[in-house]
């Protein structure tokens, strides 16, 4: 098989991982697609190990060695993302990006110095 099929396969996977991570406004399509973008590295690393194998028949099998590395990393990155979208839903009510990213802003007519004033005030 020639190594052209699996890097053409790899980057449309990325190019999709990435326009979900781009346009998607809701964070658990966001963590699907850059699992989805770290399976197209996956799929090259095994790519290119069995192409570079077959020059030296003697080889440790690097690329599927990092491939299993990747996807123990990816399994504890949505493990752990999955926590927190779950907890932030369970607080704000949403997973959508937009929306968390405005309400962490804060009111916009308060200044940073009287926000301090009014916990001076309300503490004392």
């Amino acid at each position: 098989m020639h190594l052209v099929y699996p890097a053409v396969l790899s980057a449309l996977l990325f190019c999709t991982g990435l326009y979900g991570v781009l346009a998607r406004r809701n964070a658990i399509l966001v963590l699907m697609s850059v699992e989805l973008m770290l399976n197209a590295v996956n799929l090259n690393l095994v790519a290119f190990d069995v192409w570079l194998s077959r020059a030296a028949r003697d080889t440790l099998h690097s690329g599927q060695a990092l491939t299993l590395f990747t996807i123990a990393v990816a399994a504890a990155e949505i493990g752990i993302g999955l926590a927190i979208v779950l907890a932030v839903y369970r607080n704000r009510g949403t997973s959508d990006i937009d929306k968390l990213r405005d309400t962490a802003e804060g009111p916009d007519d308060a200044e940073p110095g009287a926000v301090a004033a009014q916990k001076t005030e309300a503490t004392a």
